[in-house]
């Protein structure tokens, strides 16, 4: 039985390289985390938020606080990876995500993940948790509720 978004769901294609596979030739577990950071910084660009760079705003970084990730069938080199992203929760001072990978987007996910991402502040050499901005908070909000509509 496939596993749908139940609120706004963002879609991000990898394909898994060479380099990210173990001896048997499968994904190294480690890599998973890495796929859910890319597609959570590609979610934030199509909002028009980037994480990091030129455009992103000054001063605020979204550390991870916790992150979780099961995985139930391998993924191998050369394989298209579908990321599905969905906002689980908006917080005051954070954001919470899930992921779920597919190979085929018509089967069960071969892997799920969470993360938990804190608005953080960096200004004098000292980190510290900030409110989400106002902009960024309404483009969450508008794109959590667009699965509702």
């Amino acid at each position: 039985m496939r596993e749908d978004c139940n609120s706004y769901c963002y879609e991000h294609s990898r394909r898994v390289e060479f380099h990210e596979t173990d001896l048997a030739g499968i994904v190294h577990f480690s890599n998973f985390y890495r796929y859910m950071e890319s597609a959570e910084h590609a979610f934030m660009r199509s909002l028009g938020h980037p994480v990091h760079g030129r455009k992103a705003e000054q001063g605020i970084g979204w550390p991870r606080v916790s992150a979780s990730c099961e995985f139930r069938k391998p993924a191998r080199n050369d394989d298209v990876l579908q990321i599905r992203v969905t906002i689980e929760e908006i917080r005051t001072r954070s954001v919470r995500y899930s992921f779920r990978f597919y190979l085929d987007p018509e089967d069960d996910p071969i892997a799920t993940g969470k993360v938990a991402v804190a608005c953080v502040q960096f200004k004098d050499g000292e980190i510290s948790a900030v409110p989400i901005p106002e902009p960024i908070r309404n483009d969450l909000k508008a794109a959590a509720a667009a699965a509702k509509s």
